[in-house]
């Protein structure tokens, strides 16, 4: 791994647009860019683009602001932490665009585009037709003033197109390497709307001048606006509104089911349903990390600390990176055993009360919690399996749960219940091993092996076949509630 030099002066920043639930590809970039300013002791900036305000809404800023505090990220730069480059919310900078794009109109670096979308696909359509590329084809580049002044009188109304140059623009992206555009594949595109609102194509790139962004790293789907950005970046320092242009780094796609981009309607996309499951933030953001970079060949687990001391952007892959969810399940079950036990116990409580708990407020046992959790952090995978684990303690009685049923209670289990109770009975009851030696001598009269004997056991006392340690269980749920199930669960079976 090639080592980076720490640099203050690294500035990155995150500017995602508050549409919807946050989704798992936006995460990782963010990840990318916090580990890379945190790893250069460098400036994270968050910044807001809300410019399109027909999909823009409060509710998502709010959810977006929220995720990244679950998540751990902090900011040097953005929303309620304020900045040198406020405000950090593009609709609250519609002045500095506006300027910007006169500034552009009168250097000659930009033109007003009179063309109807009719026109435009007449005219691409065409292009198509005679295996030409079917971009801008620069139909408004040189109007001359009377033809300006028809248009107006025919009340069209004008775009502002950006004046690309008429040369190829060769960059070296950190992740791809030396990367080539020729004219004819970037033609002149629209930074201002017909009603005056600015387009993300130059909001974008001027936040990122003005706010003296050094590295941008951002998703493979922009790597075809980067040539256009580098150009305008040109067109902004002869105009002093920017100092230079910055680094570009284009992070590999996330693909999901079959191989393809995992989009925002993928249901293992939205973030909240991680956190709605229980996933760790710390599990989450090592699994999110290793999508195109990996810590090193033999070490999949590790603490964000760590990501971020051997994090360089050089290391990112730039092959298509595929979420494997039940590698993400794994590593976050590791960073559920890395937790000290007062952590754990700690962290599965919001999914011992309601709505997730299926047992009264009333019956919940801190004392029994607390001494089941140690048994318990072993088992679950994400925190909301610990409501399944655990409900027998809680409930008056287990869960109905027929399949287990069936399957634990065969022909002779009755036999094999009440003789189970009359050892349990007579076990000592402060020690898990009393109780299995217990359930084992059971077994032992009715030839069965302790696997074979315990299943009825498990199943009278917690209503499921699998769950924790079941000695240790019995032992926390005590004598009196375990008798009465095995009792209960002899009385089903005599009917």
């Amino acid at each position: 791994m090639a080592n980076a030099t720490p640099d203050a002066s690294v500035r990155v920043r995150f500017c995602p647009s508050p549409t919807g639930n946050p989704h798992v590809g936006l995460v990782r970039t963010a990840l990318f860019n916090w580990a890379f300013a945190r790893h250069h002791g460098g400036t994270f900036v968050f910044r807001i683009e809300d410019t399109d305000a027909a999909r823009d809404s409060e509710d998502s800023y709010n959810q977006l602001l929220d995720s990244l505090r679950w998540l751990g990220f902090d900011w040097d730069e953005g929303p309620e932490v304020g900045g040198p480059h406020e405000p950090y919310r593009q609709s609250q900078r519609m002045d500095l665009y506006k300027d910007v794009a006169e500034k552009l109109l009168a250097a000659g670096k930009a033109y007003h585009c009179y063309c109807t979308t009719e026109e435009l696909d007449a005219r691409r359509d065409a292009a198509r037709a005679a295996g030409k590329p079917s971009g801008y084809d620069g139909h408004c580049r040189e109007l001359s003033a009377e033809q300006v002044e028809a248009y107006k009188a025919e009340g069209r109304a004008a775009i502002v197109r950006f004046r690309m140059p008429d040369e190829p623009i060769t960059f070296t992206d950190l992740v791809r390497g030396e990367l080539t555009f020729t004219p004819d594949n970037v033609p002149d595109y629209g930074i201002v709307r017909a009603n005056g609102a600015p387009l993300y194509t130059l909001v974008n790139p001027v936040d990122d001048a003005l706010m003296e962004i050094t590295h941008v790293l951002r998703g493979e789907d922009l790597l075809s606006s980067t040539p256009r950005q580098i150009a305008l970046y040109k067109a902004l320092i002869e105009l002093g509104v920017a100092k230079e242009i910055p680094s570009f780094g284009h992070l590999p796609y996330v693909m999901g089911e079959g191989n393809k981009k995992l989009s925002k309607r993928d249901p293992q996309a939205s973030l909240n349903i991680y956190r709605e499951r229980g996933f760790l933030p710390e599990g989450l953001l090592n699994y999110l990390s290793l999508l195109g970079w990996s810590f090193s060949a033999d070490q999949d687990v590790f603490s964000i600390q760590d990501m971020v001391a051997k994090f360089d952007i050089a290391d990112v892959n730039a092959n298509p990176a595929r979420f494997d969810l039940k590698k993400a399940e794994s590593i976050n079950a590791d960073h559920i055993r890395m937790l000290d036990e007062k952590a754990f116990a700690a962290a599965c409580e919001p999914w011992l009360t309601a709505p997730h708990a299926n047992w009264a407020p009333e019956d919940f046992d801190r004392a029994a919690w607390e001494a089941i959790a140690p048994h318990a952090q072993t088992r679950v995978t994400v925190l909301s399996d610990i409501t399944a684990n655990v409900d027998f303690l809680f409930r008056a009685e287990p869960v109905e749960d027929e399949a287990s049923w069936a399957k634990a209670m065969k022909e002779g289990s009755d036999a094999l219940l009440r003789t189970a109770r009359e050892k349990l009975d007579s076990a000592d009851w402060t020690s898990p091993e009393s109780l299995k030696n217990a359930v084992l001598a059971a077994g032992e009269e009715h030839g069965l092996k302790l696997g074979k004997a315990q299943a009825p056991v498990r199943v009278a006392v917690t209503g499921r076949t699998v769950g924790l340690p079941l000695f240790e269980s019995l032992e926390i749920l005590g004598k009196e509630k375990t008798l009465a199930r095995i009792d209960a669960a002899l009385a089903k079976l005599a009917a």
